[in-house]
């Protein structure tokens, strides 16, 4: 066995720390929370888009500690069960980007404490409790979203106005129907787990459908909370026919869809949501604010999860057939 040097172990210890990031998933929460201040009236605050994000990295250490059973069985080759990051770091780690999160939080509005601990409460719960159970643990993760649009605006206003209240609940069902297309894409990995998602529970062509209802009603919801002139309409219509693409492979698939395929459409939907939460943004802060943003986002996030999703997502074949035949 060949043995590592401290310089060695480093990278790779570094190499796990940026895979538990997801670094695709990263600027969607930052986006949310702009979204958030968008609504409230002033999305040029940087506070909401830092905020929301260190929260969602903290939700990625604490849901892959909580998860290393299930990934062990179905994803064995990411950073905790691998081995090369250790559960306790994981946990450091979360509890870490929470403070950091919630202390800038509560310096800016002191009132964003309740709420925040809301949001912590439903990353623990999700991972806990709920992600096993079915369709809950999707509406929990929706939740999640619309908890940082609530906090990108209590960034910018002491308490959110009514304006901001469709726009949270329209990406609560957004996200609620992605992350039932990750339900999709786990559905071996949740039936060994003894996970009782939806696909597993009522198979996947029901899993399609029911996604595909909750976006086309989420979208509609975000593009009539939000809608402000003529940028937002055009994003908002970019990111419906993204959608579209997206899931009209997965129901032409009917009953069986691969992994590969289900992993593709909730790639496009990385940045589907990406391109919604700019066209609040705009309706707010105007166009040229929107692009601004959006753009360099959507070039970061969709070239990083070109070179890592893929490989986080699905295990080496050999994995696979050990996989198969443990459960065997």
């Amino acid at each position: 066995m060949t043995r590592l040097t401290t310089a060695g172990r480093w990278r790779l210890a570094a190499v796990a720390h940026v895979q538990t990031w997801r670094p695709y998933t990263l600027c969607y929460p930052a986006l949310l929370g702009l979204a958030g201040a968008a609504a409230a009236g002033d999305a040029a605050a940087p506070a909401a888009a830092l905020v929301p994000a260190l929260g969602w990295l903290s939700g990625h250490y604490l849901g892959d500690y909580f998860d290393r059973g299930l990934d062990a069985i179905g994803k064995p080759h990411r950073p905790i069960p691998s081995g090369r990051l250790s559960a306790e770091a994981a946990l450091f780690s979360g509890i870490a980007c929470a403070l950091a999160s919630a202390l800038l939080a509560v310096l800016v509005n002191w009132r964003i404490l309740p709420v925040f601990v809301l949001a912590m409460l439903g990353i623990v719960g999700y991972s806990k409790v709920f992600k096993k159970r079915g369709a809950s643990g999707n509406v929990v993760r929706g939740a999640l979203s619309a908890v940082a649009v609530v906090i990108g605006a209590m960034l910018v206003v002491p308490s959110p106005t009514w304006t901001v209240v469709p726009v949270a609940l329209g990406f609560l069902v957004h996200d609620t129907a992605s992350n039932l297309v990750g339900t999709v894409r786990d559905v071996d990995g949740d039936r060994a787990g003894g996970y009782r998602s939806v696909p597993v529970r009522h198979g996947v062509r029901h899993a399609v459908r029911l996604a595909s209802g909750l976006y086309l009603v989420g979208v509609l919801f975000v593009a009539l909370a939000a809608f402000h002139g003529s940028a937002h309409l055009a994003l908002t219509a970019v990111a419906a026919a993204a959608g579209v693409a997206a899931f009209a492979p997965l129901l032409r698939a009917g009953s069986v869809v691969s992994r590969q395929a289900a992993l593709r459409a909730h790639e496009v939907l990385v940045g589907e949501r990406l391109v919604l939460a700019a066209a609040v943004v705009a309706g707010g802060a105007g166009p040229a604010f929107a692009l601004a943003v959006l753009i360099p986002v959507l070039v970061l996030s969709l070239t990083a999860q070109a070179v890592m999703r893929a490989r986080h997502e699905i295990p080496p074949a050999p994995a696979l057939l050990r996989r198969k035949d443990t459960v065997a």
